[in-house]
């Protein structure tokens, strides 16, 4: 996964940047109501993980915005080319393990990694969180049980630039389907308009296939 870094000097968000870094609570949480009817309507009576298919729609959100894929070291910024989905999977004996999945716009390609990582991930012995610092990750976390209106997350320090994506429970509403889709990021990379980005671009792969 190749990065890049970010040119401070001619960089649009300069400014921005150094301002909420000082911050002592630069994150912020944004929650959205996504239309699943297509996934509940052809993904599924086509025999496809609905789980898959929300994470590689979230996938193409993330990467159809490159400020998702920008973080800090230091004082200065890099952008990776592309990041590793992260998400807990329940191991069979109770509890969870970190799975880390490659993306790839293509979804089948996608589909068929993703589930090779997930059951690797389901039958191993170890948690194998993030002890080594890896940036070029995003954070994902399935709440099905829950149809959530906000979402918080438990973040390490001020300093813990990785986007956090939840999505919950799918349920019927009006002629259709929704379901809940929450995203945490930090103030000096992502704005507003960046998020309105990966929340289109989640929305078209949830329409597509």
């Amino acid at each position: 996964m190749a990065e890049h870094p970010v040119d401070l000097e001619t960089w649009p968000r300069t400014a921005q940047f150094r301002w909420f870094r000082s911050f002592e609570k630069p994150h912020y949480a944004v929650t959205v109501r996504m239309d699943a009817t297509h996934l509940m309507r052809v993904r599924k009576p086509a025999g496809h993980s609905l789980f898959r298919a929300c994470l590689h729609a979230i996938g193409c959100g993330l990467h159809g915005v490159p400020e998702l894929g920008m973080r800090f070291r230091g004082d200065s910024v890099v952008r990776h080319d592309s990041v590793m989905l992260s998400t807990p999977v329940p191991r069979p004996d109770g509890g969870f393990n970190f799975s880390y999945v490659p993306f790839d716009p293509d979804f089948d390609q996608f589909d068929t990694g993703a589930k090779a990582a997930i059951e690797e991930a389901r039958n191993r012995a170890t948690l194998a969180g993030n002890s080594e610092g890896m940036d070029g990750v995003a954070y994902m976390s399935c709440l099905p049980w829950l149809d959530f209106t906000s979402l918080d997350n438990a973040m390490p320090n001020a300093q813990d630039c990785i986007p956090r994506v939840a999505w919950g429970k799918i349920v019927a509403e009006g002629d259709g389907w929704r379901m809940a889709m929450g995203i945490q990021v930090h103030h000096a990379l992502v704005d507003g308009e960046h998020l309105g980005g990966f929340f289109e671009g989640v929305q078209r792969a949830l329409d597509a296939g």
